[in-house]
């Protein structure tokens, strides 16, 4: 597997890994804690994090086919994305100031350009081949 492949796969599987201790904290711990408005914003953090990993390692294994600079591009936003949506959300949780919220909306228009890179990247391009 090419290397570039490889590192958005590790990333998207960390990515997992703390998706899945985040939810079973929530799940185990955070459940009786946070009231039920804020216990859905936290599993509302655990959904974009855990299907934007799991396009993470899609778009990995996509790279190690078609190795487009756009869809490294879009792999970047991507992780940036979840970072800055899910991330700012576990840390206005746990009592982070408010003004951390703006990143949340940053982080969802990551996400939403990352998404779209990777279609234009996709676009009428023959497999394999290098693009911008």
């Amino acid at each position: 597997m090419a290397v570039a492949a490889r590192r958005w796969c590790q990333c998207a599987a960390v990515l997992l890994a703390l998706a899945t201790l985040i939810g079973a904290l929530g799940a185990h711990v955070l459940r009786s804690r946070l009231d039920a408005p804020h216990y859905q914003v936290l599993q509302t953090a655990l959904q974009y994090q855990f299907f934007h990993a799991l396009g993470l390692f899609g778009l990995g294994l996509l790279l190690e086919r078609a190795p487009r600079r756009s869809l490294q591009r879009a792999a970047w936003l991507l992780l940036c994305g979840v970072l800055l949506f899910s991330g700012s959300i576990y840390l206005l949780l746990a009592g982070a100031p408010h003004v951390i919220g703006v990143l949340t909306p940053l982080g969802g228009l990551a996400l939403i350009v990352g998404w779209i890179l990777v279609a234009i990247g996709l676009a009428g391009a023959a497999p394999g081949a290098r693009q911008a």
